[in-house]
């Protein structure tokens, strides 16, 4: 019995018939012993001596003494078993049996052990089979054989043989469950198919990510579509497990999928007037803009009262066009308030990258979805207004063209079904109230371009840009600068001397600059305690802070000699007046011309030239003025390119006065593009002409007959302000722009 333990013997076995055998571990001898007969001695090759030993019973050792041959003699209390009477002995004999039927039955026995355990009638001994178990530990061999009474030692041993048959039992199940995947799957699957089995017996099945992405699927308001979409990835993530490198992907695109804001969607407010209400309290004019917006809140209200469904090309795509500061991106923030729905702004400036707009292809490492996607996740419903801002300047290269891209997602016959390369389902923006913005509409793709709602931002008037400034920039910068609304002050008149003689911009950026160099020059006196705590800003105090006047009205000084005229431009910065100068030489003849102008510049200043050629004696010219000599026609400011048809008339007025000799009128300004028989030809941009002609102190435009329906779009007090003349040819122009001859001679 207990052939795996450590032994030493207590006797000499030459002399002999027992010895008592006890266990020793870590030089530590047991509490109990096994008494045994010796069987047999046999002598084995080198002289060794080998004996068979037969256990009879437990013993427990007492005193110990050495005789005079040196050997050791123990005194043993002989514990022999005792046969236990009672039911109780024999159940848990008959349990005992049963699990060991179940250990062999699982470990493949092929009968001799089950026969060898049936044949056992004794009960202590019955249990000492138990010893036999190449499973059991040390201490749990020794606890058996130190448990004296039969009762406990059966019972200590049925329970060792318990464990023993749960964990086969466990390993028969991790064995069972993976057998059946194992034809599909590597190695590898099947290990990882163990540690689920483990994980389940032990409880921790709860808590896996798998079931925790099958909540979430479940929670969310996805379309069926996407449900099923997100099913499939999920059932290959859980068919590959976490240790797998594409389960990282698997879990990042389903994230992705649950950030999406399937079914929530602000609650709009539908009221026209409470929408106008705010756009009035945050920006001063654009009514264009204000009206269009409170029309669409209006059409969406009758709909809903009257029960009418949605229909997909109801989206709106809102462009505002105009130059910068003019608060384009800022209107974005007001109407999102004023509609009750969330605010995303995306700033296109500069982006190359069609993955940009549709999101990156699964496939390639690092992929993420585009900023459509992104923007309605930040968001947080499905109905925001998202802000495409600086959409004039996408780029195009090898990457795509983002421009392109957005087509489908601009075009409300299309954006109900806008698919993203990276989630590769359909997502419906039809409800979502797109705002984009561009400085010129020229650089936007024809194609994209009509796909959008435009509203031109053409600047502010001076009356507006005062308004704005008592309104909006001066609190903000008083906050800013570290000050009170109470320590400073300052009168509109003031203000308008800050807009007029500091800025000349079509919109407020400049002048909020402007405004803050000037409040922070105060707080630093009010800092230093050089002046009161309550501070009035007169014209000395703007002096000071700002330095001497930066804009000059010089169309007087600039067109009091013959050859200079006034003509009105339009540039990514709003409208501006630019000088068209001419003068004669000697020379070969021909026509000189700089100031780095365009193409389409050159053009008209050659077609400038031939028709007063041409019509010399119409114009009271000596036809031989220009023999031998050559005309130099400079547009001043030469370091800024420049272009367009708009400065056709301006260079035959300029060409004019000089072989004349009659000036141009230093009140007149004039926009046109000019033909060789001397029509004059529509032109884009009027009202900012219009604004920067009447900021630069001119009083009377000159505009095409067939541009006179724009200056309805003319803000009513320039309009009281400036006098137009509509002109159809450049016959008209002359007669209007340039002086008498009588002025000229008093001059």
């Amino acid at each position: 019995m207990f052939p795996a333990m450590p032994v030493t013997l207590s006797v000499d076995v030459g002399r002999d018939e027992q010895v008592l055998l006890v266990p020793r571990h870590d030089n530590t001898y047991a509490s109990v012993g096994v008494v045994a007969d010796v069987s047999e001695r046999m002598r084995l090759a080198g002289r060794g001596l080998a004996v068979s030993l037969t256990a009879l019973h437990r013993g427990i050792p007492g005193a110990a003494s050495a005789d005079a041959d040196g050997v050791l003699r123990v005194d043993v209390e002989a514990r022999p078993d005792e046969r236990p009477a009672g039911t109780l002995t024999q159940e848990l004999e008959r349990e005992y049996r049963a699990v060991v039927d179940e250990i062999l039955e699982l470990r493949g026995d092929d009968g001799r052990i089950r026969a060898f355990v049936r044949s056992i009638t004794d009960a202590g001994a019955l249990a000492d089979t138990a010893g036999y178990s190449p499973d059991l530990n040390f201490s749990q061999k020794l606890q058996l054989l130190e448990t004296l009474d039969v009762v406990e030692r059966l019972t200590l041993a049925l329970a060792l043989q318990r464990e023993r048959l749960a964990e086969l039992q466990v390993r028969k199940r991790i064995h069972d469950d993976v057998e059946d995947g194992t034809q599909k799957q590597q190695r590898e699957y099947f290990l990882r198919r163990q540690m689920e089995a483990i994980r389940k017996e032990l409880g921790e099945e709860d808590g896996s990510v798998v079931d925790e992405y099958r909540q979430k699927i479940s929670a969310t308001g996805m379309p069926d579509a996407v449900r099923e979409q997100a099913e499939r990835e999920l059932g290959r993530l859980e068919r590959m497990g976490d240790a797998n490198a594409e389960s990282g992907m698997i879990r990042t695109y389903l994230d992705w999928l649950l950030a999406i804001p399937w079914d929530k969607r602000s609650e709009e407010r539908l009221d026209p007037s409470h929408a106008r209400q705010v756009l009035d309290a945050d920006h001063e004019g654009l009514d264009d803009v204000k009206r269009r917006i409170t029309e669409h809140l209006a059409v969406r209200k009758l709909r809903s009262e009257r029960g009418m469904t949605e229909t997909r090309r109801s989206g709106v795509i809102l462009t505002l066009i105009g130059p910068p500061g003019t608060g384009k991106t800022s209107i974005g923030e007001s109407i999102a308030r004023a509609t009750g729905r969330q605010f995303v702004r995306m700033s296109l400036g500069g982006v190359r990258d069609e993955a940009e707009i549709r999101g990156h292809r699964r496939t390639y490492i690092g992929a993420l979805p585009g900023r459509l996607v992104r923007a309605l996740r930040d968001a947080g419903t499905m109905n925001p207004v998202i802000m495409l801002d600086e959409v004039d300047k996408l780029g195009a290269d090898w990457r795509g063209d983002p421009s392109a891209a957005l087509l489908e997602v601009l075009d409300p016959a299309q954006n109900h079904a806008f698919r993203d390369h990276y989630l590769d389902v359909e997502l419906d923006l039809s409800q979502v109230l797109f705002v984009a913005t561009a400085n010129v509409a020229d650089t936007i793709p024809a194609a994209l371009f009509d796909r959008m709602e435009a509203i031109r931002f053409d600047g502010y008037t001076t009356d507006e840009k005062v308004a704005i400034a008592r309104r909006h920039l001066w609190p903000r910068q008083i906050e800013r600068n570290g000050l009170r609304a109470e320590e400073v002050d300052i009168t509109d008149t003031i203000l308008r001397v800050v807009v007029t003689d500091y800025t000349r911009e079509a919109g407020v950026r400049q002048l909020e600059r402007e405004l803050g160099t000037l409040l922070r020059r105060t707080a630093t006196r009010i800092a230093s305690a050089d002046q009161p705590s309550s501070v009035t800003i007169d014209i000395k105090a703007v002096r000071d802070a700002l330095g001497r006047r930066k804009v000059e009205h010089e169309a007087a000084v600039r067109t009091a000699v013959p050859g200079v005229a006034t003509g009105l431009a339009v540039t990514g910065v709003g409208g501006d007046v630019l000088f068209v100068e001419a003068a004669s030489m000697p020379g070969k003849g021909g026509l000189v011309l700089t100031g780095q102008l365009g193409d389409v510049m050159k053009e008209s200043a050659r077609i400038a030239l031939t028709y007063v050629k041409s019509h010399a004696r119409e114009l009271d010219i000596d036809e031989r003025a220009l023999d031998g000599r050559e005309v130099h026609v400079h547009v001043p400011a030469g370091a800024i390119p420049k272009d367009g048809p708009s400065a056709g008339i301006t260079m035959v007025t300029a060409i004019a006065s000089l072989l004349t000799g009659r000036p141009v009128k230093s009140t007149v300004g004039m926009t046109g593009e000019v033909t060789l028989q001397g029509r004059v030809l529509p032109i884009g941009g009027l009202k900012q002409k219009v604004l920067a002609a009447h900021a630069a102190g001119l009083t009377e435009v000159i505009v095409p007959e067939r541009n006179q329906h724009d200056l309805e779009d003319v803000p009513s007090e320039v309009r009281e302000r400036m006098h137009f003349h509509v002109v159809a040819s450049v016959d008209e122009v002359l007669a209007v722009a340039l002086e008498t001859l009588e002025v000229a001679k008093a001059a």
